[in-house]
């Protein structure tokens, strides 16, 4: 038996749920490249009288949780990656203070 291969196909679904009169009247899915995508569809009418449908397409929203009924969190996108900060310049060897005798207290400025 063979698989349906899905790609660069879709479906449409008349909506029952239509929310407001800008809600599409047709809603499914499309499958574009591989990628699963949601569909939706309004019905016009152009100013010669025919009817034709005004699509668009979008990246599928997130399914919702079954306990809470609100949309699961989307995944975060991945963060840049971060570049090191530069080493520091290194700085001079400091010669050490002689300790056999008292400090000169004639300073120059």
């Amino acid at each position: 038996m063979s698989v349906y291969d899905n790609t660069d196909s879709g479906v449409l679904f008349k909506n029952e749920n239509k929310f407001s009169g800008n809600s599409p009247d047709y809603t499914g899915e499309i499958n574009v490249e591989g990628i699963d995508k949601s569909l939706s569809a309004w019905v016009h009418i152009s100013n010669s009288g025919k009817k034709y449908l005004k699509l668009k397409v979008r990246d599928k929203k997130p399914a919702h949780d079954a306990e809470t009924g609100k949309p699961a969190p989307q995944a975060s996108p991945a963060p840049a990656p971060v570049q090191a900060a530069p080493e520091p310049a290194p700085t001079p060897p400091q010669q050490a203070m002689p300790q056999n005798g008292p400090l000169d207290d004639d300073i120059p400025w």
